[in-house]
């Protein structure tokens, strides 16, 4: 049995309940600061003992994978660790905050190639976006050359008044606008090589968040392809997100009339309604697979990248931002 331990009981509790479900797996240990919080999801769950620190969880040699759920500040240290640590990795999203961390986490990770490295940028399992991944790829859109993605927060509060007034130069583009980015790059199978940015904070002045709370960037694919993503924190929306892809045979939107394709250009002929979820059914909808490929012992270079190439263009964007120009996405392959 493959072995799994979850640092942060807030969305890491849906880890944990992941875990303790998927074939093949089972949860050794939680830990979080909360020892209340502790008991009531070991109680629930009916699987593992309460951790004593993070510390305890990377020498326990019975643990092999660990689920990263802390506040985005705390990612970088606890993921470094346990990779160093010779474990497998899920974290929460951003996996890190700086070019600098980045390139650290990479190079643990190629020490070992051997271990799994997983972000938990969950619209991927969504049934929607499954179907639409198929579509792209078997041709149904064409080629694409347009992608857009939305990510309408919609809570203020959680930004003014809770812990992320508090981190140091949050980025709400690491902290939501990557789900898009994700999207982006995982739909159309292309990375951009470019990207400009701008922001304002018009909707948190006045308050104690001190960063850029909306956030647009554009990105070039060197297939002519642009996308354009923008971090929506202070809107007055219900939280969601909005997408449409543009190909030259039809163009699929997401928004608030539902997921929908439009296969023709005659306005006599309507969008054909989607009928797939557009959200997975929970937080943890993407564990099941990341541990299946653990067990199957399938190469995690593959998975490794595209978390890494996310990771790029989402700190790129960024730069772009506090530059005020256009900046060049550099991989290290």
């Amino acid at each position: 049995m493959l072995g799994a331990a979850v640092i942060g009981l807030g969305v890491g509790a849906e880890h944990a309940r992941a875990y303790a479900r998927a074939p093949g797996c089972a949860l050794r240990s939680v830990y979080d600061h909360d020892a209340k919080r502790i008991q009531q999801v070991l109680a629930e769950i009916g699987q593992g003992v309460a951790a004593a620190s993070l510390e305890a969880v990377l020498g326990d040699s019975a643990v092999d994978l660990v689920s990263i759920a802390s506040y985005d500040d705390a990612h970088f240290a606890e993921v470094l660790a346990s990779l160093r640590a010779g474990k497998h990795v899920f974290s929460e999203k951003p996996m890190c905050r700086s070019l600098d961390e980045l390139t650290q986490i990479r190079q643990a990770w190629r020490h070992d190639r051997g271990r799994h490295l997983g972000c938990n940028l969950v619209l991927r399992a969504a049934p929607l976006y499954q179907w639409l991944r198929r579509a792209i790829a078997a041709g149904e859109l064409g080629t694409i050359y347009g992608f857009d993605g939305d990510y309408l927060y919609g809570r203020l509060s959680k930004i003014t008044d809770g812990w992320r007034k508090d981190v140091e130069g949050y980025s709400v583009m690491q902290g939501g606008g990557v789900h898009l980015v994700d999207l982006m790059l995982w739909l159309t199978a292309q990375r951009p090589v470019s990207v400009a940015a701008m922001g304002n904070r018009i909707c948190t002045d006045g308050t104690d968040f001190r960063y850029h709370d909306f956030v647009a960037a554009t990105f070039q694919f060197e297939s002519g392809l642009v996308g354009r993503v923008s971090a929506n924190f202070g809107c007055v929306h219900r939280h969601q997100h909005v997408v449409r892809v543009f190909g030259t045979k039809a163009t699929f939107l997401y928004d608030d009339a539902g997921p929908r394709l439009h296969t023709s250009r005659d306005p006599s002929i309507p969008a054909r309604p989607l009928a797939l979820a557009t959200l997975p059914d929970s937080k943890g909808a993407l564990i099941p697979g990341f541990v299946q490929g653990i067990v199957d012992e399938q190469d995690p270079s593959e998975g490794a990248r595209h978390e890494f190439d996310v990771m790029t263009a989402c700190l790129a964007a960024d730069r772009a931002l506090a530059a005020g120009r256009a900046t060049r996405i550099e991989y290290d392959d």
